[in-house]
């Protein structure tokens, strides 16, 4: 008897997850598929709502890919997350043997004390720009899936 994807399921599987629009179209951001398996916990937002919701109902032992639109995935690009430090404030976030260059992830303390990452764009003499968008924001995405196991 086969199981299917529920709500509260754990997930063994295989994905590829490719940007089909936005800066990145045509890359794959992440593909399990020539190493091991990952596994998901449906529910607790380590994938988006929307990708989640494509799983249900799904049967153990399949494969298939869908398409989901930006905004059924991690949204559009919010222009208000692209946002300048000062090197000061990286300084002090920062391991002081840390050489910055555009395209590195860096991650920030909140003053609450959660972590937070953004992408450096650019660096200025005294400030930086930093994305703070979810990577996959802003881009369609196409994922391929297969289903080993379903708990």
């Amino acid at each position: 008897m086969h199981a299917f994807v529920r709500p509260d399921s754990y997930l063994t599987l295989h994905y590829r997850i490719e940007l089909v629009t936005g800066p990145a179209a045509g890359s794959v951001f992440a593909n399990t598929f020539d190493g091991r398996p990952a596994t998901l916990q449906m529910g607790m937002g380590q994938w988006a709502p929307g990708m989640e919701d494509a799983l249900l109902g799904r049967e153990e032992g399949t494969r298939f890919s869908f398409d989901l639109p930006a905004s059924q995935a991690y949204g559009d690009r919010n222009p208000e997350l692209l946002q300048r430090v000062t090197r000061a404030m990286m300084a002090e976030n920062a391991d002081p043997e840390s050489r910055f260059e555009p395209g590195d992830m860096v991650e920030f303390s909140a003053p609450n004390g959660s972590r937070y990452s953004g992408v450096l764009k650019e660096l200025g003499e005294t400030t930086a720009l930093f994305d703070f968008n979810h990577p996959l924001a802003g881009s369609d995405l196409r994922i391929e899936v297969s289903l080993l196991g379903v708990l």
